[in-house]
């Protein structure tokens, strides 16, 4: 097999002290590739969960970034930094303290949809400028709040004495979990700061199924590379499958609309989307649509050939 033909979702565990483009960068040396890119950032403090989108399938990445995400992280009350994060440099420090129930209690508040502004030291553009650029000359500007959801964070455990603890998050799209940390300080009347975060998911990619840049290396050695690759349909496995037959892939090919005698197990609701295949083979992400003569017929939504 040609290294030109590598496709699919090549899940990684970030390292510590890699940003996200770094792992992409070292990863098209190992791969020796260029049509590479990944689904989701991750700070540079951040381990975990790093889809990586190879071939054909770097046009799924942004549906990978627009899935919740999972997370564990570790933070400590009493002090905050400019970054919200250990990396930083501290700003303030406090000598309040709080127990193990009053900071479960100010989690829990933190569930579901509200806004969040996102923090200076992050890759946000405002104006067209990279937020952590103005950052770095020591610029601050407004930043316009972004509708968040939290769909879960629990505290699991907390040491009154350290003033340490540990939670569990499932957060949407654009949500920054070291600026919920801060604002969790901030509500329990003191500060608080992220030291420590891990993705344990990325929408239903799990921890457990991601790869090191060593495993990478020797599958590439052994010839065996394209096997640690995922197919892109699994990024889209909530929605339904529609096998079309010669004529339905015909028709697809030249981006004409498929109708439903030509598309086995097309779902009769309109706007629905679909794992479109032939023959077996994952075409596309497809979309039902209304037709103005009546019926519905299916579209190309995004191809991944």
């Amino acid at each position: 097999m040609q290294q030109s033909e590598l496709c699919g979702i090549l899940l990684m565990d970030k390292p510590q002290g890699f940003t996200s483009h770094d792992v992409v960068a070292k990863l098209r040396g190992i791969l020796h590739t260029r049509r590479i890119g990944h689904g989701g950032t991750l700070d540079p403090l951040a381990t975990g969960v790093l889809p990586v989108f190879v071939g054909g399938a770097t046009k799924a990445a942004d549906f990978a970034a627009a899935q919740d995400k999972e997370y564990v992280a570790g933070f400590t009350l009493g002090y905050e930094t400019d970054t919200q994060d250990v990396a930083g440099e501290v700003l303030r420090r406090s000598g309040k303290t709080a127990t193990h129930d009053e900071v479960a209690q100010a989690a829990a508040r933190f569930l579901g949809a509200q806004q969040q502004v996102p923090p200076m030291y992050s890759a946000v553009k405002v104006n067209g400028q990279k937020l952590y650029d103005l950052a770095r000359k020591g610029k601050e500007v407004e930043r316009p709040a972004r509708d968040i959801f939290v769909r879960e964070m629990t505290l699991t455990d907390f040491d009154e004495t350290a003033q340490k603890g540990t939670l569990r998050l499932t957060v949407s799209k654009g949500t920054y979990v070291r600026t919920l940390v801060n604002d969790m300080g901030a509500s329990l009347g003191t500060f608080a700061t992220m030291h420590s975060l891990t993705r344990t998911r990325a929408g239903a990619y799990p921890l457990a199924q991601c790869h090191s840049f060593e495993e990478v290396e020797r599958a590439m050695q052994d010839g065996t590379v394209q096997d640690l690759l995922l197919p892109v349909d699994g990024l889209f496995a909530e929605h339904p499958a529609v096998q079309l037959n010669d004529e339905g892939a015909e028709r697809i090919a030249r981006g004409a609309v498929v109708f439903p005698r030509q598309a086995q197990g097309l779902p009769g609701e309109p706007d629905t989307f679909c794992r479109v295949y032939h023959k077996d083979h994952f075409l596309m992400l497809g979309q039902v649509r209304t037709l103005d003569k009546g019926g519905v017929g299916l579209f190309v939504y995004k191809n991944f050939r």
